[in-house]
């Protein structure tokens, strides 16, 4: 592990459609990554070799399935003091890796920085049912994965995604970092553009019902740890 090295993340499974555009914003970065893991959940399309093609990237096979399956194992193969995670649909803005090293540099009590998200709809997609029309009206602030970069020491400290949880396993390890105080600097910009399209509108509108249980869930887990309980 290198102290200042940076590691960029990203879950692959069938992702040609976006992945040039999501590789493209990180080859942008005003402070370039050292290394880029792309971890293929056996993709059948032109994934691995569109990957492939971009000068730094290292394509790996995922040991499991689901992206906190890939998460991990790009995180276990990554050797950077910093580690970054990108979805293969979504974009960074140019200065997302330089703003946030500025801020964990001026405050080294931080375990990560995280930055502001920008929805946008992709071309012809039509919005979902239970899709908050709000999400697409300026920014917001975005605890998630691809609106963060994270000190490898805090991933070691919150442990692992949790392959358990078939959509929530990002919430749940942000919860984890908020009841263990784990304190995060915060870059008051977009770092993230997150594209609404067919695919993920209609992954998330399927599973509103096991989100909402999963998240019902993660709550009653975290309640148990801030009361000493453990879960």
């Amino acid at each position: 592990m290198t102290t200042n090295f940076v590691s960029v993340v990203m879950a692959t499974r069938n992702a040609a459609r976006f992945l040039p555009e999501a590789l493209d914003s990180i080859a942008a970065q005003t402070r370039r990554p050292d290394e880029v893991i792309v971890v293929d959940g056996g993709s059948t399309d032109d994934t691995r070799a569109i990957a492939g093609s971009y000068a730094g990237v290292r394509v790996i096979s995922e040991s499991g399935t689901g992206f906190a399956s890939a998460w991990n194992d790009g995180i276990a193969a990554a050797r950077g003091g910093y580690i970054a995670l990108l979805d293969s649909d979504d974009r960074w803005t140019p200065r997302k890796l330089e703003r946030q090293l500025a801020a964990l540099d001026a405050d080294p009590e931080a375990m990560g920085a995280i930055g502001r998200v920008r929805f946008f709809m992709a071309p012809g997609a039509a919005r979902p049912p239970g899709f908050k029309l709000e999400l697409l009206e300026g920014d917001h602030v975005a605890p998630m994965p691809g609106a963060l970069l994270a000190r490898r020491a805090l991933f070691d400290l919150a442990g692992p995604f949790e392959t358990s949880w078939t959509i929530a396993s990002d919430i749940d390890w942000f919860a984890r970092i908020k009841d263990l105080g784990c304190p995060l600097a915060v870059v008051p910009e977009v770092v993230i553009e997150k594209r609404v399209h067919d695919a993920n509108l209609s992954y998330v509108t399927a599973r509103t019902p096991i989100m909402n249980a999963e998240i019902l869930a993660l709550l009653h887990r975290s309640i148990r740890r801030q009361r000493g309980s453990g879960g």
